[in-house]
């Protein structure tokens, strides 16, 4: 058995944040029916065509599902959503602000006759405030919280490659609809969620915020290396490859230079004698060690490094990645089936003796409409009758 096998999720969604929550839940064992527009669909299965003709965003984040379409806003679909609710455990929805409330879906309306069901809003900014009604993308919540101030150049910001406000507040609602879970086991009772896309990011810079406390001046903006400990970041080997490396104390310190740099000397430098007094003196520290470096390869530096147990990394590529050969050898890679073929996809993060993660096919649209309608009571003639007006 899974931990949520039995679990029913209902899921008005699209985008990343409340699909990457959903499918948290599907890969342990819960049954999510996610409901999608009528000949488009989920709008991420449009963002691009690089999985073989389906979008990278929507393998990812859709797998062990199961589609239903639905044009919510037909006559017909009041009754559709109705049924479906009444067998949910859990309705996550993200669509736009109101929307929910509109189609009658609000916590509010539910919770009189379903009692136990868990009801959780996944938005911008929240339901209340003066940003209530604003649009809210990936990169805009970067920008809001703080996060394109700290990342980047110092000349130019920077967002993060891949969605991490989205992740972040999908992450958030996963957990916290886990929480919710736990409890109603107790109380017997469902409760509502509500999880921010801004919230959420915000939590994630705490550090900034705290060394910014009080009218401090911010962490600067320091490309691929820390903004307040140095060296820890990017450098250059004699090969022209990239190696990262981070120092976390004197200890440290010590042995880099005595068994990286071989010049013992720079420890008990005045201008480098402490974390704050090497990244006061960055560049010139850095110009060093990359002097130092340029004798190396990328390959015999990262071997000096692990014998004298300084923590480094290779700056992989996506392709890299794919190879990856501790991935490889912990055998972190399996398949999941789409409509295209099987597809090569990374098992869920912690490995778990006691159950096997979920790991179904990625749905067509609307491959699954005619089963979940029949489970719902509406016979052949009344579904086709249903597709024909055009509300499936």
């Amino acid at each position: 058995m899974r931990p949520l096998d039995g679990i029913t999720v209902v899921a008005l969604e699209h985008a990343i944040a409340a699909p990457f929550c959903t499918r948290q839940l599907a890969d342990l064992g819960a049954r999510v029916i996610k409901v999608e527009r009528p000949g488009t669909g989920d709008f991420a299965r449009a963002y691009d065509e690089r999985v073989r003709g389906l979008a990278s965003h929507f393998v990812w984040t859709n797998r062990s599902k199961e589609s239903l379409t639905l044009d919510v806003k037909h006559v017909e679909a009041a009754g559709i959503l109705a049924r479906l609710i009444e067998q949910a455990d859990v309705l996550v929805q993200n669509l736009a602000p109101g929307a929910a409330a509109r189609l009658g879906l609000s916590y509010e309306v539910l919770r009189e006759q379903h009692p136990r069901l868990i009801v959780c809003d996944i938005s911008g900014y929240g339901a209340s405030g003066p940003y209530r009604d604003k649009k809210a993308y990936d990169l805009l919540i970067q920008s809001e919280s703080g996060f394109l101030s700290i990342t980047g150049s110092p000349d130019e910001p920077a967002k993060a490659g891949c969605s991490i406000a989205d992740i972040a507040a999908g992450m958030y609602a996963y957990s916290n609809i886990l929480a919710a879970l736990l409890q109603r086991g107790r109380s017997g009772r469902g409760c509502h969620i509500e999880v921010s896309m801004l919230e959420s990011m915000v939590e994630w810079m705490g550090y900034p915020l705290y060394y910014a406390f009080d009218g401090a001046t911010p962490p600067p903006r320091a490309g691929a290396a820390h903004a307040t400990i140095t060296p820890y970041g990017p450098f250059t080997a004699g090969d022209g490859k990239t190696v990262m490396l981070g120092l976390q104390n004197e200890r440290e310190w010590e042995v880099f230079c005595r068994a990286v740099l071989e010049r013992p000397e720079l420890a008990a430098d005045p201008r480098f004698s402490s974390s704050s007094r090497r990244t006061a003196n960055r560049q010139e520290l850095e110009a060093l060690i990359v002097a130092s470096f340029a004798s190396l390869t990328s390959e015999q530096l990262i071997d000096r490094l692990d014998a004298a147990q300084i923590a480094n990394a290779r700056m992989n590529d996506m392709h890299e990645v794919w190879q990856h050969p501790q991935l490889r050898a912990r055998g972190r890679w399996t398949e999941v089936a789409t409509a295209v073929g099987p597809i090569p996809a990374l098992l869920p993060p912690g490995a778990v003796d006691a159950f096997t993660p979920r790991m179904d096919a990625v749905p067509a649209l609307g491959q699954h409409t005619d089963a979940i309608l029949g489970e719902l009571g509406w016979d052949t003639a009344a579904i086709e009758r249903l597709r024909q007006a055009g509300a499936i």
